[in-house]
């Protein structure tokens, strides 16, 4: 029994030292600062609509319009693809025009992996996102960028495929 208990504590230790060499030495995500945005409105920034002025259906579109880019897997590179250089466009001329309009990037991940370095990963792709839409001329204080990790999957996290859609950033615009 003592040989069993010994054994479960060596690997224990062994275990958790590994996770910490590999995680923090190797990947060097311990020493990453983290600082999650959360924006709420305040009254001051909500807009009274007209209700004698017709909302464009173009504007419409794409504030109710929710981009979706997804990541290898353990990646936070923004890949570009044409939907999200037609929407760049698009947002750009909308934030230019709507001075309280704002973009929001949601990085999300699959469930591998602890939960706190998920959150780290989403926060990343949510950055890589943030500046590819600065490189394209959006101001930095028209977009915020935040993380919810692994706690929002839209798909199954026991598939490949489901995985494979839960690495995302999903980019929105709110009036």
């Amino acid at each position: 029994m003592r040989t069993l208990v010994a054994g479960f504590v060596v690997f224990a230790l062994w275990s958790t030292l590994s996770t910490y060499i590999y995680v923090c030495k190797i990947q060097g995500l311990c020493s990453e600062p983290i600082s999650l945005q959360a924006n709420t409105p305040s009254p001051e920034s909500k807009m009274l609509k007209d209700t004698l002025t017709k909302v464009d259906v173009k504007e419409q579109a794409l504030l109710n319009e929710i981009v979706v880019n997804h990541f290898e897997f353990d990646q936070s590179e923004f890949n570009v693809n044409d939907l999200t250089k037609k929407f760049s466009d698009e947002s750009n001329v909308y934030l230019k025009q709507h001075s309280n309009a704002r973009m929001i990037i949601t990085g999300h991940t699959d469930d591998i992996g602890s939960e706190e370095y998920n959150q780290k990963l989403g926060y990343r792709r949510a950055l890589s996102a943030k500046q590819y839409f600065e490189s394209v001329g959006i101001p930095a204080e028209k977009i915020s960028a935040e993380s919810k990790g692994e706690i929002q999957p839209v798909d199954s996290n026991s598939t490949k495929e489901g995985r494979a859609n839960n690495r995302r950033t999903e980019i929105t615009i709110n009036k």
